[in-house]
């Protein structure tokens, strides 16, 4: 289930009956990306393959960016929870080794979660690979751009589960990896539907590398 953020949803589902809508709605959406892609997608087809009346669905969702930007939140809730899960079983000598951990589940969520390959935490992609739809770098906050929001949501889970250093060290160098990352997985996914598994090894590699000249050891 999701975590819905203040300002998400038009109406924040009180019963569970309209929270189970609202999972449907998500979920249909997921999959529709993936058959028809964004351009393809409506919201009179979300609501009909969900069984809820259209009105239902503008009861929650302003239009499907809207409902776009709900999904990229549930993207993002998921990963970090699938990532704290790993986490708290793995044998962490460096939290830097976290980097290869936060990959892997980045990688296997585009390989099997629904919609995943085409809208991960926000950004609108026309394939895999990219290129991204212009001005949905910014789509889960108006004055922030994507990458900025998930450093900041990676920020908290390494200073609580690994006792990362506080600082707007960490917070710089935590944007600038999440960049690196993105912009590497991307062409690793233009160059393989999978995920070329080279350059997700490059990927693992420098982000590592460049934590480690930035950040002391743990």
């Amino acid at each position: 289930m999701m975590n819905v953020s203040a300002g998400t949803l038009r109406r924040r589902p009180a019963q569970r009956r309209s929270l189970e809508r609202v999972e449907r709605m998500l979920d249909e959406c997921a999959r529709l990306l993936d058959e028809v892609g964004y351009d393809g997608l409506t919201t009179k087809e979300v609501a009909r393959r969900a069984g809820v009346p259209i009105g239902t669905f503008y009861q929650f969702f302003p239009d499907k960016q809207g409902l776009v930007r709900a999904l990229a939140l549930r993207n993002l809730d998921g990963f970090l929870d699938r990532l704290t899960i790993r986490l708290g079983s793995a044998e962490i000598t460096d939290w830097t080794d976290a980097v290869h951990l936060a990959v892997d589940e980045f990688v296997a969520m585009k390989r099997t979660t629904p919609g995943f390959a085409i809208v991960d935490f926000g950004e609108i992609l026309f394939s895999p690979g990219g290129p991204a739809l212009k001005g949905t770098n910014r789509l889960l906050d108006a004055a922030l751009e994507n990458n900025v929001i998930v450093a900041d949501r990676l920020r908290a889970l390494t200073i609580d589960l690994l006792g990362a250093p506080r600082g707007p060290g960490l917070d710089r160098a935590l944007v600038v990896a999440v960049e690196a990352a993105d912009a590497v997985l991307k062409l690793a996914f233009r160059l393989h539907p999978d995920g070329d598994p080279d350059l997700i090894a490059e990927c693992k590699n420098l982000v590592r590398r460049y934590l480690a000249d930035h950040l002391p050891e743990r």
